[in-house]
């Protein structure tokens, strides 16, 4: 074999493992699920092979679930515009302080230490009936008896805020730390006042941060299934949990597979658009 030869396929010999565990691991099962969507679950409790279009009717066509969908949607939307605007002040103050960036950064990484289910329930024990804010609330005569404050969208939104806020912030101090301040100090020379200089320099040279972190953001919400198990009620169900209902709880699999895919096909969208506009080099960034 020549010298060329073995430079060119040494690339591939390098990425085999990395291409292998993609195939195994993600590819496959993915061909499994396209497969089972196309299958029936009979009456008799078994799946019927074969090439079935009911599935994908009851999901393209049922009001239920196209309610769902769109308010999985919503809230998703909703639980990333929040991060943006928690998220951008935080990563605009780590990304400009001097010489804390790392304590500040460290103390933002915390969180993932922690399981996130036990993130999620840690609200029960601060908004529950007997937790500490309604104690708190009690004891300093505002109100007379404990609210209900669980189990409901807003509460919903809060666990995902809590959960995807670290994703939002690390983003945008990427992009802000990409930033020559000097671009501000030349803007401020020139006249401008440090809020026009913010608003006209870096607001417009942080997006790209900003959209990586709100893609971020907008795909985890919409695929999350805990958050609203936990934290919501019946009718703040997601459509991550009509997947598991459908799977674990109805042992239904070609039904659940063809909610995964329906789900999977609305974020991918949404990710090759942002793809087409904005490229996943700066969600690269972020995410390493």
């Amino acid at each position: 074999m020549s010298v060329e030869a073995r430079e060119a396929r040494q690339p591939w010999i390098l990425l085999s493992p990395a291409l292998g565990a993609v195939t195994f691991l993600l590819l496959v099962p993915l061909i499994f699920i396209i497969v089972y969507s196309f299958w029936l679950r009979s009456a008799i409790g078994g799946d019927q092979v074969g090439f079935y279009l009911d599935n994908w009717q009851k999901v393209l066509t049922d009001r239920f679930y196209r309610d769902i969908l769109l308010n999985t949607l919503k809230i998703a939307a909703v639980t990333t515009f929040i991060c943006a605007l928690m998220g951008y002040p935080a990563a605009y103050f780590i990304a400009r302080s001097k010489g804390s960036k790392m304590v500040l950064l460290l103390l933002l990484m915390l969180p993932f230490w922690i399981s996130y289910i036990i993130r999620t329930m840690s609200w029960i024990n601060i908004l529950g009936t007997s937790g500490a804010l309604n104690t708190l609330l009690v004891s300093v005569g505002v109100i007379s008896e404990p609210v209900q404050m669980l189990y409901n969208e807003a509460t919903v939104i809060l666990g995902l805020v809590h959960f995807l806020l670290p994703f939002m912030v690390l983003n945008v101090y990427v992009s802000l730390e990409g930033i020559d301040t000097n671009l501000e100090d030349a803007a401020t020379s020139l006249g401008a006042t440090r809020w026009q200089a913010f608003l006209q320099v870096t607001l417009p040279l942080s997006l790209p941060g900003l959209a990586a972190g709100g893609l971020l953001c907008f795909v985890l919400g919409a695929g999350t299934y805990i958050t609203p198990v936990i934290l919501g009620g019946p009718r703040d169900a997601m459509f991550a949990n009509l997947v598991f209902e459908a799977i674990i709880t109805q042992l239904n699999w070609p039904l659940g597979s063809a909610l995964s895919l329906l789900l999977l096909m609305v974020l991918g969208v949404l990710v090759a658009i942002y793809n087409r506009y904005l490229g996943m080099s700066q969600l690269a960034k972020g995410l390493g």
